[in-house]
C-alpha cells in the first residue's frame, strides 16, 4: 500500500492529486490492472471530475455548501457535522483502471482530494492489483 500525503490549506477545498496518483502507479510498478484510492478520514473524501476549468471546483464547493451549510443546527459536539455529511455524499474511495502504467482518465478528468474540515495533514491510501 502506498500512502499519499496531503496538507490542506483551507477549511474546504478540492486538491488535484492526479500527478501524485500517477507517481504512485509508477512507484507500484504496475502496468495493467486496478488501483483503489481510499481516504481514511471521516471529514475528507476523493472524487474524479473535470480538471480543465478551475471554476468547476469552485462550483462544486459552492453547491455542496448550499446543500450542506456549515451552520445547520447540527448536534455533533465537535462542530464539523457538515464535513461528515459532505464526506458521505462524495465518498471515501475511487477505483481506477490502469493501462500502460497510467490511470485511465477521460480527457478532462482529474483526481481530487476533498477537504471538508481543514486545514490539516491528511493522507490517501492507494493499493494496486495487476490484471
Amino acid at each position: 500500500m502506498i500512502r499519499i500525503g496531503i496538507q490542506s490549506r483551507n477549511q474546504i477545498e478540492l486538491i488535484d492529486i492526479t500527478t501524485e496518483v500517477q507517481e504512485a502507479i509508477r512507484e507500484a510498478g504496475i502496468k495493467n490492472g486496478w488501483g483503489m484510492l481510499f481516504v481514511p478520514h471521516t471529514t475528507a473524501a476523493v472524487t474524479i471530475n473535470e480538471n480543465a476549468d478551475p471554476d468547476v471546483v469552485t462550483d462544486m464547493i459552492k453547491a455542496l455548501d448550499k446543500m450542506v451549510p456549515l451552520q445547520g443546527g447540527y448536534r455533533h459536539a465537535e462542530g464539523n457535522s457538515a464535513a461528515h455529511v459532505k464526506t458521505s455524499l462524495v465518498g471515501s474511495s475511487e477505483m481506477l483502471m490502469i493501462e500502460e502504467g497510467r490511470a485511465v482518465l477521460g480527457r478532462w478528468q482529474g483526481i481530487y482530494f476533498c477537504e471538508f474540515d481543514g486545514p490539516r495533514p491528511r493522507q490517501v491510501l492507494f493499493r494496486t492489483v495487476s490484471a
